[in-house]
């Protein structure tokens, strides 16, 4: 349970360092506003809650996918099949630049780190 609080808090961070970003602010727009338009367009079309809109709208774009709600409409479907190759390229963009930055940052860490190592030994070999 303590891992999972620790992926969260570090999604959440990434999030918040990654709005620094225009690109990735703009992604974070897109995203919403795709999840939005789905769950507009599946609680009106579908007659579902705005939670349960909501839910399909997100394991759809995640390609999850638990089959436990389906669109029944044949307009719906069509609906569907269109989200789904939009909002799985906007999911894939938003994920990739999360990890884009993520990477980044553990990358500056590691060099630092090195710097500081590298700094040290020079002092060292200085020294003896």
């Amino acid at each position: 349970m303590v891992s999972f609080f620790i992926t969260l808090f570090r999604l959440v961070r990434g999030i918040a360092r990654g709005l620094r970003d225009p690109e990735f602010r703009a992604l974070l727009v897109v995203l919403v506003f795709v999840l939005v338009a789905g769950t507009l367009f599946y609680s009106n079309m579908e007659g579902w809650d705005v939670i349960d809109s909501l839910y399909f709208s997100v394991i759809t774009l995640t390609t999850v996918g638990y089959g436990d709600l389906h669109p029944t409409t044949p307009i719906s479907k069509v609906f569907t099949m269109i989200y789904i190759f939009i909002g799985i390229g906007i999911i894939m963009a938003f994920i990739q630049r999360l990890a884009t930055h993520s990477m980044r940052r553990r990358g500056r860490r590691k060099a630092s780190a090195g710097t500081g190592e590298a700094k040290e030994g020079k002092k060292t070999q200085a020294n003896g």
